[in-house]
């Protein structure tokens, strides 16, 4: 019995037994893992972020645009000058004018338009009363449209000065014939410097009183 030892033959330092797993390396591999989870997290969220930045920008350019549109279309400032619309507009209204309505269709008797006046851009604002390809004339006080008084769309009786119209009046293809609602103070069509106005000088119809705030509201 000599020759046997039962005492536990202590383990050289650092040696370890064969298959033998050193603990915790699991555990620093998850905390890898999660380490790497995270890293790609964030850079999704970045990706996110900076696609949300674009769209955000995206969308304020498109209002920016269609806020654009719709003022140069439906929202230019047209100052009236003189009571020649008056009662419906009265000196220093300012009104708004849209353009768009003339891109699709004809303007029609009876519509209140703004039209340059003149080579510098002034605007007057007058009301239709004849159209293109018709006669107009004023007999008597009364404005005649190919002979016959027009069931509506004219504005004005009892003309006590009627120019040029008191002869026939013969329209071309692209000319309207202007009146203001209140004539005894209106220079329009019946003026031979003014005449009849090409499709080509109407700015767009009158449509809203912005100023005075008494007045604000349709035309």
């Amino acid at each position: 019995m000599k020759g046997l030892d039962f005492r536990k033959k202590r383990r050289k330092k650092g040696s370890r037994p064969a298959g033998h797993k050193q603990r915790g390396s699991g555990r620093r591999l998850r905390f890898e893992n999660k380490k790497d989870k995270l890293h790609f997290a964030q850079e999704q969220i970045s990706r996110i972020s900076a696609k949300s930045l674009v769209l955000w920008a995206v969308e304020i350019l498109i209002v920016c645009m269609t806020a654009v549109l719709i003022v140069a279309a439906f929202g230019q400032r047209v100052s009236t000058a003189g009571d020649s619309m008056a009662p419906v507009l009265k000196n220093g209204d300012v009104v708004l004018v849209n353009r768009l309505v003339y891109k699709m269709k004809s303007p029609s008797r009876g519509d209140i338009v703004a039209y340059r006046q003149d080579e510098n851009g002034h605007f007057a604002v007058k009301r239709i009363a004849g159209l293109p390809g018709e006669t107009v004339q004023i007999v008597d006080g009364q404005l005649l449209i190919n002979g016959e008084v027009p069931e509506s769309g004219i504005y004005v009786s009892d003309i006590a000065f009627a120019g040029q119209a008191s002869e026939p009046v013969e329209l071309g293809e692209d000319e309207y014939f202007v009146i203001g609602d209140n004539h005894t103070a209106s220079d329009d069509s019946r003026l031979p410097n003014i005449g009849s106005i090409s499709r080509d000088d109407i700015y767009g119809k009158v449509w809203f009183i912005v100023k005075p705030a008494e007045d604000f509201g349709f035309v």
